[in-house]
């Protein structure tokens, strides 16, 4: 895929919502094989989405800020740590900074809500890329959906 210009974006309308969901399909169920009922939750109904889309439309990438009482249970309890997930980005569009941008943009969102910080669960491939963002690893690794992870924090 050449650099096309692209840009990241809070999901407002359902077409944005169905257009995360597919990003989230195609890298956590089709390449990675997570069971299409763990990958959805009962947090997706609450949750601050973020999608990056190319300039003609074509969906790169997604993630989520889950806060409030739907963070609590990934954040230690603690309302002001907002929890961030479900990052995906298309096989097509790695390497562009889609990633990167999007963990910005849920950052902006938190820090929007009056978040000090951002909890999460990064997949333990994924840790330099998040320690390269600021976030700094605690606690041991834990499996979740069969993939080994350790749960990260960046204070805002």
């Amino acid at each position: 895929m050449s650099t096309r210009a692209y840009a990241v974006r809070v999901a407002e309308d359902p077409a944005d919502h169905e257009a995360c969901f597919a990003v989230r399909k195609e890298v956590f169920v089709g390449e990675q094989g997570v069971p299409e009922d763990l990958e959805y939750d009962a947090y997706d109904a609450g949750a601050v989405h973020v999608l990056a889309v190319r300039e003609d439309g074509v969906p790169l990438g997604t993630g989520r800020l889950l806060y409030g009482e739907a963070a609590a249970t990934k954040t230690d309890g603690d309302p002001s740590v907002g929890s961030l997930g479900r990052l995906a980005v298309t096989r097509e569009a790695r390497g562009l900074g889609v990633g990167a941008a999007l963990v910005r943009a849920i950052e902006e969102a938190a820090r929007a809500r009056g978040l000090v910080a951002v909890d999460l669960h990064a997949q333990t491939h994924a840790l330099g890329f998040y320690e390269r963002l600021g976030y700094e690893a605690y606690g041991p690794e834990f499996t979740d959906a069969g993939l080994p992870h350790r749960a990260m924090r960046r204070v805002l």
